[in-house]
């Protein structure tokens, strides 16, 4: 324990000097005699996470997928928190979704047992057309990728409210304005109304969403409208989390 603790701490020197540090300092800043700096050093840089250079030490390829790996949860843990924040807030299930390599993909969702999340009855991915995540999602992209994403995955009827084919989904999405809120009654599942608020990263199409019971379809307009003003309140601090 005592050698990893040495090991961290030499870490950590390392880490605060951006242009690399030579041994001799690295042993004086951490308080170790040299012999047991030069052995944990060059133990490091045989692991990969330290790299030396014209007798100067730089973090490794190594540690620094520890560091990315560790920037990335902490993403993660950012949106997370916030989804868990508007679920309780609002009362509903909330979802988060983004749209890459040409699939739709659900990358968050925060529900409770006394508000669950829809039920994935049928492939998220392939039923695009139907939800209110997907039409967010292909709004937002432009003609050509759209069309291709509706070839591979053409429309069809899972619910008697789910619109009927392609032509008349373009022309749906055509109509909607680039930020402005989707919703969808019953055209995913049964007993379900859902809506999703568009999300700006760059050029990524993103979304946030919510979903209600079919009965309580009356809060489905307020309850958009409040996530989204929580989205504009934390929208500084998620732009760069929400890219997980």
């Amino acid at each position: 324990m005592g050698s990893v603790q040495r090991a961290m701490r030499l870490l950590e020197s390392v880490a605060e000097h951006e242009h690399g540090a030579p041994a001799k300092q690295l042993a004086r800043e951490t308080g170790l005699a040299l012999p047991t700096a030069y052995h944990l050093l060059r133990t490091l840089v045989h692991e990969g996470y330290l790299r030396r250079d014209k007798g100067l030490f730089f973090l490794g390829e190594a540690a620094e997928r520890l560091s990315s790996s560790g920037a990335e949860q902490k993403r993660r843990s950012t949106v997370v928190e916030a989804l868990a924040h508007w679920r309780d807030l609002i009362g509903v299930p909330v979802y988060y979704a983004q749209y890459r390599n040409g699939e739709i993909e659900v990358l968050c969702v925060s529900d409770s047992p006394g508000n669950p999340a829809v039920e994935e009855w049928a492939d998220f991915r392939e039923t695009g057309h139907a939800h209110a995540i997907g039409q967010c999602l292909l709004a937002q992209l432009d003609d050509e990728a759209r069309r291709d994403h509706l070839d591979r995955y053409p429309v069809q009827s899972i619910t008697p409210y789910t619109v009927r084919d392609g032509h008349s989904l373009l022309r749906r999405l055509e109509r909607t304005a680039r930020m402005e809120p989707v919703t969808e009654r019953q055209e995913y599942a049964l007993g379900t109304v859902c809506a999703a608020i568009p999300i700006t990263l760059g050029n990524a199409a993103a979304t946030m969403a919510i979903s209600l019971p079919a009965h309580q379809a009356g809060r489905l307009l307020a309850a958009t409208q409040q996530l989204q003003e929580e989205i504009g309140r934390l929208m500084g601090t998620l732009a760069i989390s929400i890219s997980i």
